[in-house]
């Protein structure tokens, strides 16, 4: 059952990260989320922990303005939205990713955004109905890319890059924008690793661009969910009864090694050269201090071994050097 997270536990998992991390403390967050709320309440909970705005570096996924909310629930994202008092509108163009630039500096109040990217700029596109609706969304991301480069040297800002889901997209705004960063998710896991995305990542780090990996179990499902890459699981569907099997033979390697599942996830996507950092995050403040400790976990070669041996992953140089070592 979908259940807002309540004001006490907001608080709790702000504080989690302070007493967590070290600063700076780095938070990846969009006018998307909550229509605006995640970006509030972030300002609200970092002021009332006294964290100086010195110390933390916040990324803010532009794309979507609070707009006021007419029926009994958002329209931008039905059905996952709890108790939301505001409804969100995309706002993709140049003046557009200025306005949702200015809103989200006011929502986070004295804390504000410091790396700039557009957000899910795949999702966008993928919504165009013909190739010429295409070339126009096209035109409309590249021309908030521009804004953007712009923001950043107006206010020495930290940098401008660009989360999606589809990297395949990522790969053709490269070729248009000089990206700082960029985020990858449901990409680069223990269980999708494909060589075309290695061979891209080694591309952006010869050219000093560094990557961030999120959504590296697939929204849950490699530690049980019931949920992959946001869809949920049908059995009878043979890619989804694929990835079933897939599961249940890591988790049973897992087991044998003693190792946790979560560790292994995040230590795969943590291991090629490319990968600057790993995005996590939980709505429990209990786990923030076992993220922070996976990424430094160091697991046994034996364990890497056999999912090599069960061919669960591929032995990738890029990757596999650093696990064994």
């Amino acid at each position: 059952m979908l259940v807002a997270s309540s004001d006490e536990t907001k608080r709790d998992i702000v504080q989690s990260w302070v007493a967590s991390m070290k600063a700076p403390i780095v938070i990846d967050s969009a006018g998307k989320y909550g229509a605006g709320l995640a970006l509030e309440v972030i300002g609200r909970e970092l002021q009332n922990a006294g964290v100086d705005p010195a110390d933390v570096i916040i990324s803010n996924k532009l794309g979507w303005r609070r707009t006021p909310l007419t029926g009994s629930e958002p329209t931008f994202e039905p059905g996952v939205w709890k108790d939301l008092k505001h409804d969100a509108a995309q706002d993709i163009s140049g003046q557009g990713i200025r306005r949702c630039w200015e809103e989200g500096n006011e929502l986070l109040g004295r804390y504000q955004t410091s790396l700039l990217s557009v957000h899910d700029p795949d999702e966008y596109l993928a919504a165009a109905r013909n190739k010429e609706e295409r070339a126009k969304r096209f035109a409309d991301v590249l021309e908030a890319y521009e804004v953007l480069a712009e923001i950043r040297d107006e206010h020495d800002l930290d940098g401008v890059g660009i989360g999606c889901k589809d990297w395949r997209v990522v790969q053709e705004l490269n070729e248009h924008v000089a990206f700082d960063w960029v985020m990858i998710a449901n990409s680069l896991t223990i269980m999708s690793h494909p060589s075309e995305l290695l061979r891209f990542l080694a591309l952006l780090k010869d050219n000093g661009v560094a990557v961030v990996n999120s959504a590296v179990l697939h929204g849950g499902f490699l530690v049980g969910g019931d949920f992959c890459d946001y869809k949920p699981i049908d059995p009878s569907n043979p890619d989804h009864a694929a990835k079933l099997d897939w599961r249940s033979r890591f988790s049973s390697i897992c087991n044998e090694h003693q190792v946790n599942l979560f560790q292994a996830a995040v230590a795969f996507a943590t291991a090629h050269d490319a990968i600057t950092s790993i995005a996590l995050s939980s709505s429990e403040p209990r786990r923030t201090p076992s993220m922070v400790d996976a990424v430094h976990a160091k697991l046994p070669r034996e364990f890497w071994l056999s999912l090599i041996a069960e061919e669960l992953i591929r032995d990738e140089p890029s990757i596999i050097g650093k696990l064994l070592a």
